[in-house]
């Protein structure tokens, strides 16, 4: 039987091998073109250009408690692609290719626990995607004026995490489901451009069509926008937690967690 001492070295040791990992997986990320790419060129891009084109001429768009410029309300939207892009787009096509050339094998043929492999590469992904989430307000504050208020800074750093663990776990998941590395980015983004669209990272969810925010809203990306701008709207009381919102994100990660566990392949699987 294991005792809560050994347990507790298990987990010190699995924390110590993940922490090691992460510089590898960091450094692979950034020496990656694509990746650095569709990660942090790409929504900084969707930033610039959604801002200056739907902001111009005093633009405002409702949000609860009154309204707000259209510029501003983009960075939280954009803060969320840039967030997924670093947990799920990026996670499923650099997991899903390490599997079909066969890294993941001999990863998991080393005496390293998988946990550690699994855990090191969420780290990163939560790393880029605070990256991603400052260089998104720097740029948001210095050429929009778009700031967060000190009370609900918090509140946006927990979103960040808690959007960033989850998406992993929902990107482990899609993992398990897809069959070669040359699928993988066509599913994710068949998967998350609808998603993006209808959920207000590109379009206020206030000038959607009804039935569009219904379906929007069963999903995950629409409840971590509604995280983050909660935390970024100036009329927002206390200290900007979406509570609701949150535990819907993490009740998605959880039900990708159960998915992954029960699927996830570290042996190539395509024909």
């Amino acid at each position: 039987m294991m005792t809560a001492a050994h347990a507790h070295s298990s987990a010190r040791d699995v924390l110590r091998l993940a922490l090691h990992q992460f510089p590898y997986d960091l450094r692979a990320f950034l020496r990656n073109p694509q990746s650095r790419f569709f990660t942090l060129a790409l929504p900084v891009l969707f930033l610039i250009i959604f801002a200056s084109v739907f902001g111009r001429q005093n633009n405002t768009v409702k949000v609860s408690g009154g309204t707000i410029d259209t510029s501003v309300y983009y960075v939280p939207g954009i803060i969320t692609l840039g967030i997924i892009a670093a947990s799920f787009v990026n996670l499923v096509i650099s997991v899903t290719a390490q599997r079909e050339s066969g890294v993941l094998k001999r990863r998991r043929a080393t005496p390293v626990p998988a946990a550690a492999v699994i855990a090191g590469r969420t780290l990163t992904a939560i790393v880029v995607s605070i990256g991603i989430t400052v260089l998104l307000l720097v740029i948001g504050w210095a050429a929009y004026g778009a700031h967060v208020p000190a009370r609900t800074a918090p509140a946006l750093a927990v979103a960040v995490i808690v959007g960033t663990v989850s998406f992993c776990c929902l990107g482990y998941a899609l993992t398990s489901v897809i069959r070669n590395e040359d699928a993988a980015q066509p599913i994710t983004q068949a998967i998350m451009l609808p998603l993006y669209f209808i959920s207000g990272v590109f379009i206020a969810t206030s000038i959607l069509p009804h039935w569009l925010t219904v379906v929007g809203d069963v999903f995950p990306v629409h409840h971590l926008v509604e995280a983050l701008l909660t935390a970024y709207n100036p009329h927002t009381t206390g200290a900007g937690f979406a509570g609701t919102d949150l535990l819907i994100v993490a009740a998605w990660g959880a039900a990708g967690l159960v998915v992954a566990l029960r699927r996830f392949s570290w042996l190539p699987r395509g024909t």
